[in-house]
């Protein structure tokens, strides 16, 4: 688009909104885990069972078990893409954007353990650990023992973590399911899914997906989100509305993309400890508008998480278990008696999945 065409600015709220409205946080929805899972490209799932907290609060009436459905049948994965973080996709997206993707998994082995493998022949690694996780599932643990008794002289930690990050590996149940748990184990993703990965994805399509699940967004929160470089190339040749920012910023949005009026209220949300809504914009202060360090505590997940006031990330919450159970919620700000009742409302219903709704809610001081 001509540079010389004038911009609509959209302000932080503005952009606030339509985050919100196309992330299903204004107004839960009615549709599928399959559905929403799929148009949002994946739900952030390093805690194996935080996508269920993210889902809860899109969907109306949703059930933990339609989801541990969809990986037992093997129809969706925990496997790391974006960013090299685990994400909950679907098989299709799993095999077609991993090898979009793998350059980002091979710079973000090499930041991390370059200097663990300097020295080492990774592709010989790789190529050994491929073929021991194509005939059954590994923990780290087990593959780090067996790669190291086969070359003692090299870190085996790092050569697990070389397999882990350039195999093509999901992570398999029964971790990740309501209610059941699991070892840490990895699988190829050819033998899991029975399929192999293909290599003929567009990321001219990535972008339009991500634009229109996390827009209007500039080329950086692109590569945030992804983890890809030069994606301003990528930008330029597609058909794309074009917005600043108020700062000047240029952002690209897909041509359908809604933007709702910027004073729609927005409802006290529960989000679990990982959730792409906070974490896949180069600048974050759509949501965050503090510059809040975002808490990412290790575990199973639905346990503790942030939690939206007025669409902003104001505080934080966990669920502790044991004699004397509660929902404790600790928050940024002072709350009014308006936005204390509306999270102890929002607050009861999400003990109906993760608790008992007789769980009393405090509130602590920041």
């Amino acid at each position: 688009m001509s540079a010389t065409v004038p911009r609509t600015v959209l302000s932080r709220r503005a952009l606030n909104r339509a985050l919100l409205q196309r992330q299903q946080l204004l107004d839960r929805g009615s549709g599928s885990a399959t559905e929403l899972i799929e148009r949002l490209v994946g739900l952030q799932a390093q805690a194996p069972l935080a996508p269920y907290v993210a889902l809860w609060s899109r969907l109306e009436g949703f059930d933990p078990e339609e989801l541990s459905e969809l990986l037992r049948s093997r129809r969706f994965v925990r496997s790391s893409l974006m960013r090299a973080t685990i994400h909950l996709v679907t098989a299709e997206d799993c095999l077609s954007l991993w090898q979009l993707l793998h350059p980002v998994a091979d710079r973000g082995l090499r930041g991390a353990f370059g200097k663990q493998l300097a020295g080492a022949d990774i592709d010989a690694v790789v190529a050994y650990g491929t073929e021991l996780l194509s005939q059954e599932p590994y923990t780290r643990s087990r593959l780090r023992e067996v790669l190291g008794e086969r070359w003692p002289d090299w870190d085996a930690t790092a050569m697990a973590y070389a397999v882990s990050y350039l195999a093509g590996t999901v992570h398999v149940t029964p971790r990740g399911l309501w209610g059941e748990n699991g070892p840490a184990a990895l699988q190829t993703m050819e033998s899991w899914l029975g399929r192999s990965p293909v290599a003929d994805r567009p990321i001219d399509s990535l972008v339009l997906r991500y634009l229109a699940a996390f827009g209007p967004a500039s080329v950086a929160d692109v590569q945030t989100w992804s983890g890809l470089t030069k994606l301003r190339e990528v930008a330029d040749r597609l058909e794309l509305r074009v917005y600043a920012d108020d700062e000047g910023r240029e952002l690209y949005d897909v041509p359908d993309g809604s933007l709702p009026d910027p004073e729609t209220p927005a409802p006290v949300r529960f989000l679990p400890e990982y959730d792409n809504l906070l974490l896949s914009h180069a600048d974050r202060r759509r949501v965050n508008p503090s510059g809040r360090t975002i808490p990412l505590p290790p575990g199973n997940g639905a346990a503790m998480g942030t939690l939206l006031l007025d669409g902003d990330y104001q505080a934080d919450w966990r669920h502790h278990h044991g004699k004397e159970p509660s929902l404790r919620i600790t928050p940024h700000r002072p709350l009014t008696t308006d936005e204390r009742e509306a999270i102890e409302l929002e607050g009861a219903r999400l003990l109906t999945l993760i608790g008992n709704e007789v769980t009393p809610i405090t509130f602590a001081t920041d």
